[in-house]
């Protein structure tokens, strides 16, 4: 019963998935401005790396928008995430409202690297296997320009890691796990 259980969770989750607007990703590698606010996100799928971006980046943000990106590497590497410089998601304590959340994994519900959020780039991140679960919000106030991520493959394996663990900065803390 428990092994009908994990299946029914996960056919539920992908269900959700692709009711949010996740969609395979075919020839475009940056989607910013490709769907219309709100139906922001993708799954990624791409053999040699590419960009996602927050929508509408260079240019703030829009209010109230939630989007999943799903990064897919091909069997037997990992994941490497960068955040480039001209980063800026609202601040707040503990990144509760605007904030970029990475998980280890392909759903909502695996292990949390990180969430982030203010001025300061999030650090390099590394999977442990090969995928990468990251979800993007925005909340109603205070919109910012994003971000801009690039992504490629590698054949490092083991334990997710990120390069430096941040507790409380700049009246943020910020969630990472090493």
């Amino acid at each position: 019963m428990v092994h009908g259980y994990r299946l029914l969770h996960v056919v539920a989750s992908l269900l959700i998935i692709g009711l949010s607007g996740a969609t395979k990703k075919e020839a475009v590698k940056n989607n910013s401005g490709v769907k219309p606010a709100g139906q922001c996100g993708t799954w990624v799928k791409e053999g040699d790396g590419g960009l996602f971006t927050s929508p509408n980046y260079p240019g703030k943000y829009p209010p109230e928008v939630e989007c999943v990106y799903i990064i897919e590497a091909p069997p037997r590497l990992c994941i490497d995430l960068y955040f480039d410089e001209r980063y800026s998601i609202e601040p707040s304590w503990e990144c509760k409202f605007d904030n970029i959340e990475v998980r280890d994994g392909p759903f909502g519900f695996s292990p949390m690297i990180g969430r982030y959020c203010g001025q300061t780039i999030p650090p390099f991140i590394r999977s442990s296997g090969r995928y990468l679960w990251i979800k993007f919000v925005s909340d109603g106030e205070l919109e910012a320009i994003g971000f801009l991520a690039n992504y490629n493959f590698t054949a490092g394996k083991g334990q997710p890691t990120v390069s430096t663990i941040h507790c409380k900065r700049n009246g943020m803390l910020l969630l990472t796990r090493q």
